[in-house]
């Protein structure tokens, strides 16, 4: 029986997919549930199981667009697998053996041959250093003279071979095209604009450092930065609730809830998964989700419910080393912020030099429907949160926020 496998839809809006990657060829016997492609949507990169056990027939292209419910490839359920009905190989009989024919080298000619050089031309050529075939001769028969010489460029002759000069073109992938049209997108239609404060992040590292090893041995997770930063947004959020708000034509909608998208590298570029409903998780909730969907975008496996949504994002970018940046929005959202590496720097504390951890921030809103005052307020507020974590995130009771 032939099987006609068709595209699955991956999610509601989205009509059609790209064919990324096939991970088998046409022919092969595959096994029921093993992955034969990924597929890339707008919003995500997929795998595509086989339904049944049998021999695999193609019937699209790498980097084809197909719509969703077409057929994407036949598999033959009574194709057997080749292997393991390989019949035995006679190694009795030896392959012939051809005795290479040898290849002369051909004689090489002279390097004037060609458009040999005048007297005049030649003493020049050899003062200069110059390769002779670099000149183009303007003499009779291509002939190289005197003014050709003088007027050709040492560097020429000294440096012919400029190493490997090579382009490849590649299309890009249906993910990525959308990514590149959101950001454009964001550019053109938001007003952005970029503010900055500093953090110092001594306080956030003394109570990490005191609790890392009995959060880890309780939760079987690491306490990171992430939890933080992302307790100090919701409290921000809450105090400032138009930049947990976008615009919709003439209209505000503004959200009760905070769903955090969370910007993590994955194998097929950026991912943008969301924490849903943060304002209700604990530092443990937080740091168990975050882990999930990094390990789900890692191996490819997220999906576009896990990034539908999103009220505000956090990119940290420090984790690449990057000091200071501007980050674009994600819309349609209002604000944005970016973190950045955590550098031991000298800064002055009642009328003193000392040397303290600092980490640069940024945030990125729609200047549209958040005023200069709330974003600058809004970023002094995630400060103040991260600079006193004890008291403001963790109600003076940090084993407690930490669940120990």
């Amino acid at each position: 029986m032939i099987l006609e496998m068709k595209v699955p839809s991956p999610g509601e809006s989205i009509t059609e997919v790209e064919i990324a990657q096939w991970l088998v060829a046409d022919g092969d016997y595959v096994e029921k549930d093993q992955a034969i492609a990924e597929v890339d949507s707008d919003k995500a990169t997929l795998e595509l199981p086989a339904e049944v056990s049998g021999t695999i027939t193609l019937k699209a292209e790498e980097g084809d667009a197909i719509a969703v419910g077409a057929v994407v490839c036949f598999i033959d359920t009574e194709g057997q697998d080749s292997e393991r009905d390989e019949t035995k190989i006679n190694l009795t009989t030896q392959p012939e053996v051809k005795t290479p024919i040898p290849i002369t080298s051909p004689i090489q000619t002279s390097s004037y041959a060609n458009n040999s050089p005048s007297p005049a031309a030649r003493k020049i050529i050899n003062e200069k250093g110059i390769d002779p075939n670099t000149i183009k001769g303007t003499g009779r028969s291509g002939r190289i003279i005197k003014e050709d010489a003088l007027k050709a460029n040492p560097s020429m002759g000294s440096v012919p071979d400029h190493g490997d000069r090579k382009q490849t073109r590649s299309k890009l992938s249906m993910l990525r095209r959308k990514v590149a049209e959101r950001l454009v997108q964001a550019k053109n239609e938001t007003a952005m604009l970029t503010t900055f404060n500093e953090i110092d992040m001594s306080s956030v590292f003394s109570v990490r450092n005191k609790h890392k090893d009995a959060f880890l041995e309780k939760h079987g997770v690491k306490l990171g930065f992430m939890s933080f930063f992302t307790k100090a947004v919701v409290r921000a959020l809450n105090l400032f609730p138009d930049v947990n708000s976008m615009m919709d034509g003439d209209y505000k909608i503004a959200y009760e809830y905070c769903d955090i998208s969370v910007a993590v590298s994955g194998p097929k570029g950026l991912m943008v998964p969301v924490l849903r409903n943060a304002e209700v998780l604990t530092f443990m909730g937080i740091e168990k989700e975050i882990g999930r969907l990094a390990i789900k975008a890692r191996d490819g496996k997220i999906t576009v419910d896990d990034m539908t949504g999103g009220t505000f994002t956090i990119s940290n970018g420090g984790v690449f080393g990057s000091m200071l940046s501007t980050p674009i929005i994600n819309p349609p959202q209002s604000g944005i912020l970016g973190m950045h590496n955590i550098i031991q720097r000298p800064v002055a504390i009642e009328g003193k030099v000392v040397i303290r951890p600092m980490m640069y921030l940024a945030l990125s809103y729609d200047h549209r429907i958040i005023d200069g005052k709330e974003s600058v307020g809004f970023l002094v507020a995630i400060k103040e949160a991260l600079e006193n974590p004890i008291n403001l995130l963790m109600n003076n009771n940090s084993k407690k926020a930490f669940e120990l």
